[in-house]
């Protein structure tokens, strides 16, 4: 039952927007894909959605549950969100139970050749799920019309009440606040040379990693230290403004304080969340590691020519 109810809660992060209406998914099978419905859309969007989302399960069965402006309001606005029983809810989700140790994947899918998930990133999705406390599990997100998405976590909440049971609030608090933090420190530095989404998400599963291994008593300067190195081993040290730092170190600091790092798992979520990005953006890991190994070559360098320096007392030059 355990396993199943993370799935699930799985299946809702993904929908980049809102959901829950208590519908036909019940936690009596625990390999049955869910697909959740936005409230807002049309029999024809429905359908649509339907079937770009279930288009890899080749005709097997699947679960639905809808997802309306009043589970907005019960589930997100306790995280500062200002949702209204009237807001629109189109984007929607398919979510898989995977094999444990896979990790979290999600996959944002294009509606009739578009993607309509306008500001949250796959990666976002995914770093979000992890502090969640989701493990293990395919994600498919979708939508018919243009949205930002930022509703992603009200599913988590619909799904768990539907079934009688409830999410350590201030971790789905933490985890929507990681959607926002990220999103918006993505959409600043859009199209800034040396920067790219998927190097922050890196930054922060490494972070997360890093955390778990000190545990819930980790201290906040040791946090600063763990986002120091993982900006500078992801090249975003003179990238991102001090301001922005200081974002992704409240954010760890608020995750820690959720519980996130009482989980067991988190440690090896988090690392199989680093592996995922990297691999998903290898371009940009192969060019980040090419430098690295650059500067190190560098170091090494300098590093003689201040011994012999210091050796000789004078100026080395080298041609």
């Amino acid at each position: 039952m355990k396993k199943f109810m993370a799935f699930l809660v799985a299946s809702i992060i993904a929908t980049g927007f809102s959901f829950a209406n208590k519908n036909t998914a019940k936690a009596d099978d625990d390999t049955t894909p869910v697909v959740t419905l936005g409230s807002s859309l049309t029999s024809s969007q429905k359908q649509g959605t339907i079937n770009t989302l279930t288009q890899s399960l080749n005709g097997a069965s699947y679960k639905t549950i809808t997802v309306t402006g009043s589970d907005l309001v019960k589930y997100l606005n306790s995280s500062g969100e200002t949702f209204t029983s009237s807001s629109g809810v189109w984007s929607s989700a398919m979510i898989q139970k995977t094999s444990s140790g896979s990790g979290i994947n999600v996959k944002i899918l294009n509606y009739n050749g578009s993607n309509n998930i306008t500001t949250i990133t796959a990666n976002q999705y995914k770093n979000a799920a992890l502090t969640a406390g989701i493990t293990d599990a395919n994600i498919y997100i979708t939508s018919a019309t243009p949205i930002d998405g930022s509703g992603a976590l009200a599913g988590i909440y619909a799904a768990y009440a539907q079934s009688g049971n409830t999410l350590n609030q201030s971790q789905v608090n933490a985890a929507q606040s990681e959607l926002n933090t990220l999103s918006s420190i993505t959409q600043d530095n859009k199209n800034k040379d040396g920067y790219s989404d998927a190097q922050l998400n890196n930054a922060v599963a490494g972070a997360k990693a890093d955390m778990a291994k000190y545990g819930s008593n980790i201290t906040n300067n040791q946090i600063t230290t763990i986002v120091n190195n993982q900006l500078e081993k992801n090249n975003l040290t003179n990238v991102i403004t001090n301001s922005q730092k200081q974002q992704i170190i409240n954010l760890l600091i608020t995750i820690k304080k959720s519980g996130a790092l009482n989980s067991n798992s988190f440690k090896e979520q988090a690392q199989k969340l680093s592996s995922q990005i990297q691999e998903g953006a290898k371009s940009i890991f192969n060019k980040l590691n090419s430098q690295d190994t650059k500067n190190w070559i560098q170091k090494v360098i300098d590093a003689v020519v201040n011994f012999f320096k210091g050796l000789f007392g004078g100026a080395i030059i080298l041609n």
